[in-house]
């Protein structure tokens, strides 16, 4: 580790002394949500990096350029496979203040979700800039402080607003105006949100990156960003303090694993529900022949979105931070899957009263609005990284000064038991909200490898739905030998188990909505779901692909000789 740190550093000085030159630049693939985040990722590559700084550069430029789903202000999680064959995850998952406490939420015994999602009870600790840094400092080859300022010259020349992120905004803009700082920054002088094509310029945040640049995250966690976020907290009855914010460590538990047809998958663990439900519907569908099923018709919809439904279950009841809560490992047990998938039905929907009871529950447990983007290269380094600040613009507040934009993760705790949250998600004790304790997040950046080859990286954006995205990629590329721009065009449906809906997008067809109606499933409509990012190495190539729902791009990047 020390040496591979002290690699990174020395051609980091080597880049920036201009020693080392781009000749010889690595080649990869690349796919994130916005073309000018990807395109920060491919100069990193031609400027000498590899993987693991395209995605750290890419990261930070979406925090500039698609604020309103991810940022420093948020959190982030990191499944990474390193030249080597080592395989890593980093926790960047927010924390809850040390104030905070079960009853936060709760006015006249009720739980109050406004108090969760807006304003400055919602903003827990975030972790994304302290997951970047070491991600980068560790393992990259670009000093990080470069990263940091090139993303800072993009928010302080600015950028054109494109027509979602306008859409997203005018959508949100009533909650914006309560905090004079963020109307400053995303509206203009009538208190109007501004339109498609305006350019949005961050004078601010580009400051805050040229000082964590300077000072290093201290500057942020231990400096004056923290004392600011805490003089905002007490002048508007947060419990944010600068102690939470020195107190915040990232960490990096082993990644929940499975076999599947042949190929390891590799996730993220808890407080990820994420890898664990991936890995446990892959285990209930492993035992079909899912090749005899086909993918357009209304049994395979029906036989998926049964899985789901059991596993969100599970999700529900067992589902939390492992240092708070007993998590147990037989969710992922091959033979409990098969027990769960014995209990669906070919052609009509099961009732799911509630979870079941995964082997070992108390014996082997783990240890103590959202974007993705994946990032590969020639010399063997995958990167799937998906980071928020949960539902779109976090809690609306951007602490004055600074630019940044603050998260809503304190809503993905259950306000109380059976509460819903602002997806409709339901959690149990295992998910309520304790001092320190990390909210539960549906995240799910994955590694796909056959033998000691990654194949895919992948992760998605959309509540919930980044699960079932994340499955259904995996199973439309593995089991049905779909290209990834085909796997990622194809419809997507979820169920959560509460409430009992299937959502699913038009494109499934009539025939197969009439044919699930008549099934039992009671169904929700939807013209598109969520945005899934890609890359893989399929016959010899890289492939790089982003969700064509969104305007996102993706790069293929030949090495430079």
């Amino acid at each position: 580790m020390i040496k591979r740190r002290l690699a990174g550093w020395l051609c980091g000085i080597l880049l920036c002394l201009g020693i080392l030159k781009a000749e010889g630049a690595l080649g990869g693939a690349i796919a994130t949500v916005d073309p000018i985040a990807t395109d920060a990722a491919v100069q990193a590559l031609k400027d000498g990096g590899n993987a693991i700084d395209a995605a750290v550069a890419a990261g930070l430029t979406l925090g500039v350029v698609n604020g309103y789903n991810s940022g420093i202000g948020g959190g982030c999680f990191v499944v990474c496979r390193l030249a080597d064959g080592t395989v890593f995850t980093i926790n960047g998952r927010e924390k809850a203040p040390d104030r905070a406490h079960r009853d936060l939420y709760l006015r006249n015994g009720e739980a109050d979700p406004n108090l969760s999602r807006v304003g400055a009870l919602a903003v827990a600790v975030p972790g994304a800039l302290m997951a970047y840094a070491q991600l980068s400092e560790t393992h990259g080859r670009i000093p990080f402080r470069k990263h940091l300022l090139k993303a800072a010259a993009i928010a302080e020349q600015g950028f054109k607003i494109p027509a979602a992120y306008a859409s997203t905004l005018k959508g949100r803009s009533f909650d914006l105006k309560k905090f004079p700082a963020s109307a400053r920054i995303f509206l203009d002088a009538k208190g109007n949100p501004y339109q498609a094509g305006a350019v949005l310029k961050q004078t601010d945040l580009a400051n805050t990156y040229r000082q964590v640049a300077a000072h290093g995250t201290d500057w942020f966690y231990k400096g004056p960003f923290a004392k600011k976020t805490a003089a905002w907290m007490n002048a508007n009855d947060g419990v944010l303090s600068e102690a939470d914010f020195a107190q915040y460590t990232i960490t990096r538990p082993a990644p929940v694993q499975t076999t599947y047809r042949g190929y390891t998958v590799y996730g993220m663990p808890p407080p990820s529900s994420g890898g664990v439900h991936v890995i446990q519907i892959l285990n209930m569908l492993e035992p079909r022949n899912l090749k005899k099923i086909n993918p357009r018709s209304a049994d395979f919809f029906h036989l998926i979105s049964e899985s789901m439904k059991l596993a969100f279950a599970d999700r529900a009841h067992w589902l939390g931070d492992p240092d708070f809560a007993k998590v147990p490992r037989g969710l992922m047990d091959k033979g409990y899957a098969r027990k769960l998938a014995a209990r669906i039905h070919p052609s009509q929907i099961i009732e799911v009263k509630s979870h079941g009871i995964p082997p070992k529950v108390t014996e082997d447990i783990f240890d103590k609005h959202t974007t993705h983007f994946s990032c590969a290269d020639s010399a063997g380094n995958w990167v799937a990284i998906t980071a928020t600040i949960n539902t779109h613009f976090g809690s609306k507040v951007v602490i004055p000064g600074t630019g940044v934009l603050m998260n809503n993760e304190m809503d993905d705790f259950a306000a109380a038991p059976g509460a819903p949250n602002a997806f409709g998600l339901l959690g149990a004790e295992a998910n309520s909200v304790e001092p320190g304790k990390r909210p539960l997040s549906s995240m799910s950046p994955t590694l796909v490898l056959k033998g000691n080859q990654p194949v895919l990286a992948l992760g998605a954006a959309g509540g919930p739905t980044i699960i079932t995205q994340t499955l259904l990629a995996i199973v439309h590329t593995l089991d049905y030998g779909l290209s990834l721009k085909e796997a990622l065009a194809q419809p997507r449906f979820h169920h959560q188990w509460k409430p009992d809906t299937l959502r699913i997008e038009l494109k499934a067809g009539q025939s197969v909505l009439n044919q699930l109606r008549q099934r039992g499933h009671q169904l929700k409509l939807y013209n598109s779901m969520g945005a899934t990012q890609a890359v893989g190495w399929f016959e010899g190539k890289f492939k790089a692909v982003h969700d064509p729902r969104s305007k996102g791009k993706s790069v293929v990047l030949a090495p430079s000789d």
